[in-house]
């Protein structure tokens, strides 16, 4: 795919910024990428991996004629270096972010009058682990990348970074930034703000034996999984993208006092419309998790997007016996390892696939 992109400027090469540059290099070889840093080892580190051409730091005006600028810090930081990056780019550099919040940096670039100079990126994948080290050349294969143009992108531009991250094997989504953050709001935000806060309601209320903490057991595990996230991530993350999830919380008050109500007053058909709802939107969900009645048997492993693959994996596992339950790509994968995930039967199915694939050289991650 002929992209007509020459250079490429990353301001922070953490996992995610990291990981663009790595898939960049496999994909186009040719493209020229540099990165500005706040830690030279990752300079060092990124050069001598042969993902980017400087080998020292750079100063920001070396970034004048870039054809692209991803923007890879926090999105506080990555607003300052808007107002740097103003008056040093050239007309054609277009600046995008990978942020998880869209709308104070698309505020922020209509203040600055960056909108023709300017579109939002979030590409929807990642983990808990941080850094150029922790980055992968295939961390966007399957993956979403939602785009958010500004009132004044072009169509061609969109077009041509819409190429781009399908070309990096992602999937893009064109979205408004609004539209977006509600989205996000909805189906990441607010259930880790759910999680934290319902870790803390069972802290509070636990005994001096701390005997819940001590029979917690698999629902209660799987529900507040996320709470185990970077704090320091989700503050900024709640600050980030306040008036979407206030929305959204209030919303979810509502659904616990119309829950309440239903119990309160004992009503039976209520609660079981309720939950059936509830359980068959959960049912059409792409991938299923297990529900929290019963263990889940999960791993998740990293898949190059080539033909066979898939088929590859699920003949292994039959040929020694292991019965998939269910199979799938991850397309949203932030805070996930992996992009094929899987459930399996039982715990011994579980070992015995995860020593198979690991024997083939497969990366895997357990549940």
């Amino acid at each position: 795919m002929d992209i007509n992109i020459n250079k490429i400027g990353y301001i922070g090469l953490g996992l995610i910024g990291g990981s663009i540059a790595k898939t960049i290099r496999r994909i186009y070889p040719h493209i020229k990428q540099y990165a500005i840093c706040r830690s030279l080892s990752t300079i060092t580190q990124a050069y001598t991996a042969g993902v980017i051409e400087n080998g020292t730091a750079l100063e920001l005006e070396a970034f004048s004629d870039m054809d692209y600028i991803f923007l890879c810090t926090p999105v506080q930081q990555n607003i300052g270096y808007l107002e740097k990056l103003r008056g040093i780019i050239s007309e054609h550099t277009v600046v995008t972010d990978v942020g998880s919040v869209k709308g104070d940096i698309h505020r922020a670039v209509v203040q600055l009058g960056m909108e023709q100079n300017f579109i939002g990126g979030h590409p929807m994948a990642g983990s808990e682990k941080t850094g150029f080290a922790a980055a992968t050349p295939y961390l966007l294969e399957n993956a979403y990348y939602v785009i958010t143009p500004t009132a004044k992108t072009s169509p061609q531009q969109t077009e041509r970074f819409r190429s781009l991250a399908t070309g990096l094997g992602a999937i893009p989504l064109v979205l408004d930034y609004e539209t977006h953050d509600l989205a996000t709001a909805s189906i990441s935000h607010l259930p880790h703000v759910m999680a934290y806060s319902l870790v803390n309601l069972v802290k509070e209320v636990d005994d001096a034996q701390e005997t819940m903490k001590a029979i917690a057991a698999g629902g209660f595990r799987d529900m507040t999984r996320i709470a185990a996230s970077s704090p320091v991530m989700w503050q900024e993350i709640c600050l980030s993208n306040k008036r979407q999830l206030l929305k959204l919380m209030d919303l979810y008050s509502g659904q616990l006092a119309k829950l309440r109500s239903y119990i309160e007053k004992e009503d039976k058909e209520g609660l079981m419309d309720y939950f059936t709802k509830a359980k068959n939107y959960r049912d059409s969900l792409t991938v299923r998790q297990s529900g929290p009645m019963q263990p889940a048997y999960g791993l998740y492993c990293d898949l190059i997007d080539e033909v066979g693959g898939i088929a590859t994996i699920a003949t292994l596992l039959a040929s020694n016996g292991i019965n998939i339950k269910n199979i799938g790509i991850l397309h949203n994968r932030e805070f996930e390892d992996g992009v094929l995930h899987m459930e399996l039967y039982d715990q011994r199915s579980l070992d015995t696939a995860v020593a198979l694939l690991e024997k083939y050289h497969y990366s895997v991650y357990r549940r």
